[in-house]
């Protein structure tokens, strides 16, 4: 779903989203675009005017058209475990070689993937990895909803969560 295009661009893209409705709106486009047979070009290279469009449109279902939609509740800490580790964290983040998580694995991308919440929940995707993020055995193609026992791959890395 998400992610296909420079590792570069769109990680500068996420650091820098301003708002939930953007990532609303990209959520949305980018869903779109993987449901059609023929490719469509990513969210960083759509115009100001249709990124404008698919914003609209998400806060339009959202029931709040011309405002940003008020984040929800209090995000719960997602708690990840790696071998006998536990990490928690209460903000977006990225992890891979190089990331907030950072992975020690060959096979991981340097910025390998992303977790983060909506309305609070906590999802992950895939930053246009070399070798793919897996969700409990199966290869993600856009954000996937976390929840407790969950299973995630990074290369040859697995980690589980334990609260989301």
């Amino acid at each position: 779903m998400i992610f296909l295009g420079a590792i570069a661009r769109r990680f500068w893209h996420y650091r820098y989203v301003t708002s939930l409705l953007e990532r609303l709106g990209q959520a949305a486009y980018e869903a779109h675009r993987d449901a059609l047979p023929t490719p469509l070009p990513p969210w960083e290279e759509l115009s100001k005017q249709e990124q404008q469009a698919w914003k609209a449109a998400a806060s339009a279902v959202a029931g709040q058209t011309g405002t940003t939609i008020p984040e929800g509740p209090d995000t719960p800490p997602l708690v990840i475990q790696i071998g006998d580790q536990r990490q928690s964290f209460s903000t977006d983040f990225t992890a891979g070689r190089d990331g907030g998580l950072a992975i020690e694995d060959d096979f991981a991308s340097s910025q390998h993937c992303r977790f983060h919440t909506v309305r609070g929940v906590w999802y992950v995707d895939d930053l246009g990895s070399t070798n793919g993020t897996v969700l409990n055995g199966r290869r993600i193609r856009g954000a996937q909803l976390l929840k407790k026992r969950d299973k995630i791959k990074i290369g040859h890395t697995v980690m589980t969560v334990v609260s989301a």
